[in-house]
């Protein structure tokens, strides 16, 4: 017994310290990525529909999470037991396509994984406590990321209801993707050329 609470005062601490950092380290890495990304109109093109496949997951799973309260198990958790996680994914490989850099690609696949993978397995392990056996029942048959083919049948059958999805606040999803398509539309048309050849004026005068 001693071992298990041990356990699972372990599981929360690492969730609670990935949780406060995640935040940080996601505008640090935003912002890297936007300063040193260099799109396309063509990257765009290809890019900014995936990143919305992802706005889109992540909006249907936000309709039908009742957190702590209820094992969601219908709609995209009939799929997978990380939808907001799996959209979070899809959306970041659109941009990464977007920003037309592979290595600024593999910086943002990687920064998902060393902290939204060890956020998962945290998650699952405070939902077990939750829910016990119809989670371990569920757990045994949906992937805990990447999702199944056909639909868990044992699901539930509750429809995506909006008022969850404001309530959870996810059109910020939306509108923070819109803000980073926004400013690398500009950057591909040229917008701030003259900024940096400006500011490379500056420094050069000042030497």
């Amino acid at each position: 017994m001693t071992g298990q609470n041990n356990q699972l005062i372990s599981g929360a601490a690492t969730r609670a310290t990935l949780q406060r950092w995640r935040v940080p380290l996601g505008f640090i890495t935003a912002a890297l990525f936007i300063v040193c990304s260099r799109p396309s109109w063509r990257s765009l093109a290809v890019g900014v529909p995936v990143s919305l496949c992802g706005i889109v997951i992540r909006g249907w799973a936000s309709g039908h999470l009742r957190k702590n309260a209820e094992l969601a198990t219908a709609g995209p958790y009939a799929y997978t037991r990380n939808p907001l996680y799996l959209g979070s994914f899809v959306m970041l490989a659109g941009c990464a396509v977007s920003g037309g850099s592979w290595w600024l690609g593999l910086l943002l696949v990687g920064f998902f994984l060393a902290i939204y993978w060890p956020v998962m397995q945290a998650e699952a392990a405070h939902i077990q406590r939750l829910f016990g056996d119809d989670y371990a029942r569920y757990a045994e048959r949906v992937p805990l990321f990447v999702p199944r083919l056909t639909p868990y049948r044992a699901g539930g059958q509750r429809s995506f209801d909006h008022r969850l999805y404001l309530r959870h606040r996810e059109y910020r999803a939306l509108i923070g993707l819109a803000v980073i398509v926004v400013i690398l539309a500009l950057k591909a048309a040229g917008a701030f050329d003259g900024f940096w050849l400006g500011s490379g004026q500056i420094i050069n005068g000042s030497e």
